[in-house]
């Protein structure tokens, strides 16, 4: 069953009840997943830019796009323009085949993987997620990579709490740790 058949068909009706939503558009969803990488070091190394371009493009299916220091800041040797990182915005079929191989295929293939903590909501609903490394993606071999680097990835949801977001989250299917 697809994510989205899921969500018509079983969380959609079971958060209304959980919530008590009198109309179907109340039903927090997720909106965009977001999936950011600073490169560091990458900064001047365009081998690490290039390569972690290729690793993300991979990961998300979709190119990423540069982001550039807005000012330049000489403790960390960066002057303005030069690249810091990497952010793709997943949304619509993309966003939903990226989270079910994220919930299905790559976090359980972290090491001692015991569940995700249920704190990393910001308020608002929306779930952010920092991975320490790539090769917990089935699309990463570990023969392409040179560096083991990590990501952020965040989950925007249409939750108006974190309660929200969590039980939507938990529906969809997210492996949250039991304090």
């Amino acid at each position: 069953m697809s994510l989205k058949t899921k969500y018509r068909d079983i969380i959609v009706p079971k958060l209304m009840k959980e919530f008590g939503y009198t109309n179907i558009h109340q039903v927090p969803k997720v909106v965009k997943v977001t999936i950011n990488r600073g490169l560091g070091e990458g900064a001047q190394n365009a081998k690490a830019l290039e390569s972690s371009l290729a690793e993300i493009a991979k990961i998300a299916g979709q190119k990423p796009v540069v982001t550039r220091a807005k000012k330049a800041i000489a403790g960390f040797k960066i002057r303005a323009g030069m690249p810091v990182g990497l952010m793709v915005t997943l949304r619509g079929d993309r966003r939903d085949a990226f989270l079910e191989r994220l919930i299905n295929l790559s976090l359980p293939r972290i090491r001692d993987f015991r569940g995700i903590s249920p704190r990393s909501f910001d308020g608002r609903g929306n779930y952010t997620l920092g991975l320490r490394e790539q090769l917990i993606f089935p699309e990463i071999t570990y023969d392409s990579i040179d560096q083991i680097r990590g990501m952020d990835i965040t989950i925007v949801t249409s939750a108006n709490s974190d309660e929200e977001g969590r039980a939507l989250l938990r529906e969809l299917g997210m492996p949250f740790r039991e304090n």
